[in-house]
């Protein structure tokens, strides 16, 4: 990730609706999880999910991140078991973890065959792995190249490259229902407009507007969650099982 752009990125993932609604999502989807589960966030960044989550109670939760400033962030903020590490291989003990949650990291890996081969390997027996990415090539930005990111994808190619390393889908569809056309909409006009700015798109979270989305998304995560999910959105995911 672009270096001044990871500090806004810091900055920012508190607040800016993007985010929280994200994490709002996923502890909808972790809610029946029991609290002594060991949980790995890959590509954690400041550690606001981890710290939601050890509000919560979870005891046993850990974090890994590329970035060196991700990683001294997170202790700056009192996590521990926060790890730099290459997403590709990270280097734990076979059948570490219970759940291990990939929340925007996946794209940023080169091999993602490879990533998702060793998060398999790190995985026990029945456990879940969680995965949300940025959806359809569509929608490739000028957001995609300072994020760094290799590729965008549909819930297909995503559950073929999950199940090609030995998991069993249980639940898959898109996220992000509500902002998927004024995104179209916005990415269309830019390549339309030749438009390729060197900026990553996240508002500012003291806009007046940043609320009335986080109000809207965690109601739309609320209907989510009573569905396998959406047929299109901005992100897609799935959760899979390890066999």
């Amino acid at each position: 990730m672009n270096t001044i752009y990871e500090e806004k990125y810091h900055l920012e993932e508190e607040k800016n609706w993007w985010f929280v609604s994200r994490r709002n999502i996923l502890l909808l989807l972790l809610k029946d999880i029991k609290k002594d589960a060991k949980i790995l966030d890959i590509g954690c960044a400041g550690g606001s999910l981890l710290l939601d989550l050890v509000s919560l109670g979870y005891t046993q939760t850990f974090g890994l991140d590329y970035s060196q400033k991700a990683v001294d962030l997170c202790k700056k903020r009192g996590l521990k078991n926060i790890y730099q590490m290459d997403g590709h291989i990270p280097t734990f003990e076979e059948n570490t973890f219970d759940i291990v949650i990939s929340s925007d990291s996946l794209e940023h890996l080169k091999d993602d065959d490879k990533a998702l081969k060793n998060w398999h390997y790190i995985l026990k027996k029945g456990g879940k792995l969680i995965v949300f990415v940025p959806a359809y090539q569509v929608l490739w930005s000028s957001h995609d190249i300072i994020n760094q990111h290799f590729r965008r994808y549909t819930t297909s190619n995503l559950i073929t490259k999950v199940q090609k390393n030995s998991f069993y889908i249980a639940r898959k569809g898109y996220w992000n229902f509500a902002m998927f056309f004024p995104t179209l909409i916005t990415r269309l006009l830019e390549k339309i407009m030749s438009k390729n700015q060197n900026f990553g798109q996240i508002s500012n979270s003291k806009s007046f507007i940043n609320p009335i989305l986080i109000w809207y998304l965690k109601i739309e995560n609320k209907i989510f969650n009573f569905f396998s999910g959406f047929p299109f959105g901005v992100s897609a995911f799935c959760i899979a099982i390890k066999k």
